[in-house]
């Protein structure tokens, strides 16, 4: 008997030690710097408009009192429309700049800013959407405020940036439309895929998931964008990679059920994750125009 009870504290140590281990790189940031951001951007696509715009640097605070760094472009063209970019994990603000040319084109002056532990911002740990969302809706709040003239503010999110996009729906902001690229619905199901891949048990997230409210102070089972859709009527317009293999389509699908506002899914064929816009830019503005008109923003 005392040889089993051995047996069994040691397993608990071990699966502790893991359910720490896999909790502390799950929600440890490795954030690339502005430099390496901005490097990957130039190798991928054309950002050479991006120095001569007009822009404005400042910072917002967030509910608990976080500082998060953001910049304004400013649209050559006059215009009372804009638009508020969420990046995706370990990215910062300048990973958004892929979507900011169609939006300028479009018409609409860009708020960019670096996600809660990304870019500029002081280092913590990510919540997937938990303390992100509260960190958007106050940026929502501070583009309500700053820039009385918005007649139309609209928010743009991919990957993090879109689970936090949705998640901050709960809050019922004052926004006029969604664009939600390849986001997550909830998180547990990503990490049982990576688990699986890794051929380990997906149940070991559990493990995890008590391990980070230990540590963190959050459950991964907090980290459920959709639940913020059950009464939303902010229109939304989903976008998917068709072979996303590391959050899948299957996300945006549920997620567009659970909305009760008018809404859209587009997948787009051969694209991975967050490759949508880079991999069919002709259909991505298409489907953004398109969205625009529907909902009545004439562009």
């Amino acid at each position: 008997m005392q040889g089993i009870l051995i047996a069994l504290a040691i397993l608990a140590v071990v699966l502790l030690g893991f359910g720490f281990a896999l909790a502390a790189y799950s929600m440890r940031i490795r954030r690339q710097s502005l430099t390496e951001a901005r490097a990957w951007q130039e190798a991928h696509y054309d950002i050479s408009w991006y120095d001569a715009l007009q822009k404005q640097d400042y910072t917002v605070e967030s509910d608990d009192g976080y500082a998060l760094h953001a910049q304004l472009l400013i649209n050559p063209e006059p215009t009372d429309r804009y638009i508020l970019i969420s990046h995706g994990y370990t990215d910062n603000r300048f990973g958004s700049l892929k979507y900011t040319r169609m939006y300028l084109d479009l018409g609409f002056n860009v708020i960019l800013y670096d996600l809660r532990g990304h870019g500029e911002n002081a280092p913590t740990c990510c919540t997937y959407s938990v303390r992100e969302a509260k960190d958007l809706n106050a940026m929502i709040r501070d583009s309500r405020k700053r820039y009385p003239d918005a007649r139309t503010l609209g928010i743009h999110g991919e990957s993090l940036g879109s689970a936090t996009s949705i998640a901050c729906l709960a809050q019922k902001p004052p926004i006029d439309f969604v664009v939600a690229d390849c986001g997550f619905s909830e998180i547990e199901s990503v990490m049982r895929a990576g688990l699986k891949g890794m051929h380990l048990p997906p149940a070991l997230v559990k493990v995890a998931s008590l391990c980070a409210r230990l540590r963190y102070g959050y459950w991964y089972g907090q980290m459920r964008p959709i639940d913020s859709l059950k009464d939303n009527r902010i229109p939304i317009l989903f976008i998917h990679g068709e072979q996303d293999d590391f959050i899948l389509p299957q996300h945006s699908v549920n997620m567009q059920r659970a909305t009760q506002g008018y809404s859209e899914l587009h997948l787009i064929p051969g694209a991975g994750h967050a490759a949508s816009v880079l991999t069919a830019p002709e259909d991505y503005r298409r489907y953004v125009t398109e969205f625009l008109r529907k909902i009545g923003i004439d562009t």
